[in-house]
């Protein structure tokens, strides 16, 4: 079985896969400081309280976009998987061409995402990833990543209201059931969610008409994707494991005559 990790700036999400079949979801909190041990005995609990051991663990691959904490989680995993996990930077396969300015700048988890709906859907194709920032990315009927947008998240625009204005209040990141609100706290939901559908829409329509592409594939991921998704006819398709089964079939795409068990 396979063991894929994507280490977020908010979370940290883990599948565990028997082939293309995922048996397992888990989600850990990246903002917590932990040691080698506290990752790897975490993660084999969690998979124990679902049936999984960590004995069928035969491969492992990681996409990171936090740095600091890779030295543990890495450890973590030899330590506790005994393997050596892959992991998705400059020099793996991943059978999509970064055709942008800078190719270095593009972080590992939008390379995964863009590989995941390239290979579920073909292209062209357009990646929305609601997660810390919101994200559009854009990839050609060839597999080539041609452009991207980036955003602040809901939950980024959600902290900078009730962080940065001293009299409004933290709110939960719900639809509200009217746009016009009529108090407070609606009114700051209202702003945020209709507000993400607005933005969505907008760029969603301005990347397809300035590419000039027909037939654009919308898909869409991250946590709150799923929200935003159900609202607006721009989005074809919402795969909340997007990112697990990109990381996936990066994997799939590598040598595997190097052994990676210790």
């Amino acid at each position: 079985m396979l063991l894929a990790v994507d280490v977020g700036n908010t979370n940290i999400s883990l599948g565990v896969f028997d082939g293309e079949d995922i048996l397992g979801r888990y989600r850990l909190t990246t903002r917590v400081i932990r040691t080698s041990d506290e990752y790897g005995i975490t993660i084999a609990d969690m998979m124990e309280m679902n049936g999984l051991h960590r004995e069928d663990i035969t491969d492992a691959v990681i996409a990171s976009v936090v740095p600091a904490v890779m030295h543990s989680l890495t450890s973590g995993i030899i330590k506790y998987f005994n393997v050596t996990p892959l992991i998705v930077e400059a020099g793996v396969k991943t059978g999509i061409r970064i055709a942008t300015e800078n190719p270095k700048q593009i972080g590992a988890d939008r390379i995964v995402d863009a590989a995941g709906a390239y290979g579920l859907y073909g292209g062209p194709v357009l990646v929305l990833d609601y997660g810390t920032a919101t994200t559009y990315d854009l990839v050609d009927d060839t597999g080539a990543f041609v452009a991207g947008v980036t955003a602040p998240g809901i939950r980024m625009s959600a902290r900078a209201l009730w962080q940065d204005a001293a009299k409004l209040p933290e709110v939960e990141i719900v639809k509200p059931p009217s746009i016009l609100a009529r108090e407070t706290v609606s009114s700051m939901q209202a702003g945020l969610v209709y507000g993400q559908i607005g933005q969505t829409e907008y760029v969603v329509r301005r990347m397809i008409e300035e590419s000039g592409y027909k037939n654009v594939k919308v898909v869409a991921t991250g946590g709150l994707g799923g929200m935003i998704s159900g609202e607006t006819k721009c989005i074809d398709v919402y795969n909340p494991d997007l990112t697990l089964i990109g990381i996936r079939m990066v994997f799939e795409k590598q040598d595997k005559k190097n052994d990676r068990h210790n």
